[in-house]
């Protein structure tokens, strides 16, 4: 029989940088007893983002942030939203380049994740801000 699960999960982010949050998802997603199935993850916010990487080496993590560094600047004279501050349109473009919703299957009771992948939120702005996770799990 087909069930259904949904949840919400909040991660207080301290500014700029990427946030495992996979020991929570997994937790929660296991609780349920779904044996097959499939889990997607979606964030509601326009300036941060969800990515899938290795959470292995914490270096991966330090260059991908020098990566979006580069490739998206803060104060780049492009942009002329910047209501926020000079970090507000880089971030919506960061979230652009990057992924607000993930889809993870279950199988054989487990989040079928590599052995070196973590789940991350992926904060683009420099201030402190609380990011709402939706979970939607579904399978039997």
């Amino acid at each position: 029989m087909m069930r259904q699960f949904t949840n919400n999960i909040a991660v207080k982010a301290e500014g700029r940088r990427l946030y495992d949050i996979t020991s929570d998802v997994l937790s929660w997603a296991h609780q349920h007893s779904v044996g097959t199935g499939l889990l997607t993850l979606y964030i509601q916010h326009t300036s941060a983002s969800l990515l899938i990487n290795e959470n292995y080496d914490s270096d991966v993590l330090v260059d991908m942030e020098a990566f979006f560094n580069r490739l998206v600047p803060d104060g780049n004279d492009l942009f002329i939203h910047t209501i926020e501050g000079p970090d507000d349109m880089p971030a919506h473009v960061r979230t652009a380049l990057t992924q607000t919703s993930l889809s993870i299957p279950l199988v054989d009771g487990k989040l079928a994740i590599g052995q070196w992948q973590g789940i991350f939120l992926f904060e683009h702005r420099h201030m402190p801000a609380t990011r709402r996770i939706v979970m939607h799990l579904i399978g039997e």
